[in-house]
C-alpha cells in the first residue's frame, strides 16, 4: 500500500516513511559513521561538533533510531571532552523515557559513570541497581556485567566495601559462567580495586592480571593501553618496591595511548601516575614535570582528576623544596576538595592534603583537613 501512495505521489518509499528522501538519508547514516569514527579516533570536540550539527537538523525528528544513536554518541563525546554535565542531561533524557533505542543498557553504563565521576554516587548506584536489582532481575550477559562492574566501582568510590565485597563475588560468578574476554576482563579488574582497598593486595594483582592478560589477547589498543596504565598504578600501590617496573609499563603505556584514539583525559591521566611513580622512586623533579603537563592539559569540567594533579603536583614541589608553590597548589586542592561530596575518593585526597599541609608547617589547615577526612569518611 505504502509503495502504491508513493508511486501516485512520485515520490520515494523512504521519504514517504520517514519524511526525507533516500539521498538525505544517505547523508544522515554518512555523518553519524564520520562522527562516530572521530570519536572512535580520539577527536572528541570534532565528534562532539559533528553530532550536534545533526541533532540540530530537524531530518532527524521523526528518525527515532538515528536521532537514539546521535544523542548516544553526542552524550559520549560530551563526557570524553569533560562536559560531564552535558552527558548526564542528555542520557537521563534516554534513560528516564525508555528513549534509549537497541542500547538501554549502554546507557545506563554511561549515566552511571558519568553521575560517579561528577561525585552523585547516589545516582551512580541507583542507575545500576535499578537496573540489575530490581525486580523480574535479568539473566547476566556481557553488557549487564559491563554495567555491575560499574555499579561496582561506584560502591567502592563511595566506601561501601562490605557491599563492594559481595556484589564483586557475584560479578566474578557470572563472569566464569559466561567465560567471555568482555565480561572476564570488566569484572576481574573492578574485583581487583575492591580486593585492593579491602587490602588484599596480592589478590588484587592475580585478578588484575588475569583482565590484563585477556584484554592483551582480545582487546582493541586503545582500552589495552588504559588497562595497562591501571594495572601499572594498582601495582604500584602494593608493590612499591617495585616502583621501577611500574613506571617502565607507564611509559609503554603511554606511548600506546598516543599512539591510539585516546582522548586528552586519558593522556592526562598516564601522567599524572607517572608523577606518581617518580615520586616513590625519590625524583621529584621528573614528578613535578609529569604532574604540570597533566595538570595544563585538564580543565574544571573533570574536576576529579584535576584536583588529583594539583595534589600530586603539591607534594612533588614539596619534595623539591619549593615550599611557596607547592603551598600554592595545596590550596588549590583545599578549595576543590571543600565542593565535592563525601565519599572515599574524597577522604583520600583530604588526608593526603593534610599530610603535605603538616610538612609544611600550616598545623591548623592540616588540622582542618584531617578533620574533613574523618568526616567524608563517615567519621
Amino acid at each position: 500500500m505504502l509503495e502504491l501512495l508513493a508511486a501516485k505521489l512520485e515520490c520515494s518509499l523512504t521519504y514517504l516513511i520517514n519524511g526525507v528522501t533516500a539521498e538525505q538519508m544517505h547523508d544522515l547514516e554518512l555523518g553519524l559513521n564520520y562522527a562516530s569514527m572521530a570519536l572512535e579516533n580520539g577527536e572528541v570536540a570534532e565528534a562532539r561538533r559533528r553530532y550536534a550539527e545533526l541533532l540540530e537538523d530537524g531530518s532527524l525528528a521523526g528518525l527515532a533510531p538515528l536521532r537514539q544513536r546521535a544523542e548516544f554518541g553526542y552524550a559520549l563525546a560530551s563526557e570524553a571532552c569533560g562536559d560531564l554535565d552535558e552527558a548526564i542531561t542528555v542520557l537521563t533524557r534516554l534513560h528516564d523515557a525508555g528513549d534509549a533505542g537497541e542500547r538501554p543498557v549502554a546507557v545506563a553504563v554511561a549515566l552511571s559513570r558519568c553521575h560517579r565521576e561528577r561525585g552523585d554516587l547516589a545516582a551512580a548506584v541507583r542507575v545500576g541497581e535499578v537496573a540489575l536489582l530490581g525486580t523480574g532481575r535479568p539473566a547476566w550477559n556481557d553488557e549487564l556485567v559491563e554495567l555491575g562492574a560499574t555499579l561496582l566501582a561506584a560502591y567502592l568510590v563511595r566506601g561501601d566495601l562490605l557491599r563492594a565485597s559481595q556484589f564483586a563475588r557475584e560479578l566474578l560468578t557470572a563472569a566464569e559462567n559466561l567465560n567471555t574476554p568482555r565480561a572476564v576482563v570488566a569484572a576481574c579488574w573492578n574485583a581487583a580495586l575492591v580486593a585492593e582497598s579491602s587490602g588484599r593486595g596480592e589478590e588484587a594483582l592475580s585478578l588484575a592480571e588475569r583482565a590484563l592478560a585477556v584484554q592483551s589477547e582480545t582487546g582493541e589498543s586503545r582500552n589495552l593501553a588504559r588497562l595497562r596504565q591501571a594495572y601499572a598504578l594498582l601495582r604500584l600501590r602494593v608493590r612499591p618496591a617495585e616502583a621501577q617496573a611500574c613506571r617502565d609499563l607507564m611509559l609503554r603505556g603511554e606511548r600506546e595511548l598516543r599512539e591510539s584514539s585516546a582522548s586528552t583525559v586519558d593522556i592526562a591521566r598516564c601522567l599524572v601516575n607517572l608523577a606518581k611513580a617518580e615520586i616513590v622512586l625519590g625524583d621529584p623533579g621528573k614528578a613535578v614535570e609529569y604532574a604540570r603537563r597533566g595538570r595544563d592539559m585538564l580543565d574544571e569540567r573533570t574536576s576529579a582528576l584535576l584536583a588529583e594533579a594539583h595534589l600530586v603536583l603539591g607534594n612533588a614541589l614539596l619534595l623539591f623544596h619549593q615550599s611557596e608553590e607547592a603551598s600554592a597548589e595545596l590550596t588549590v586542592v583545599e578549595s576543590m576538595l571543600v565542593n565535592t561530596p563525601p565519599s572515599r575518593r574524597a577522604a583520600e585526597g583530604w588526608l593526603t592534603t593534610a599530610t603535605a599541609l603538616e610538612q609544611l608547617g600550616d598545623e591548623e589547615a592540616s588540622e582542618a583537613a584531617y578533620h574533613r577526612a574523618l568526616a567524608c569518611a563517615g567519621l
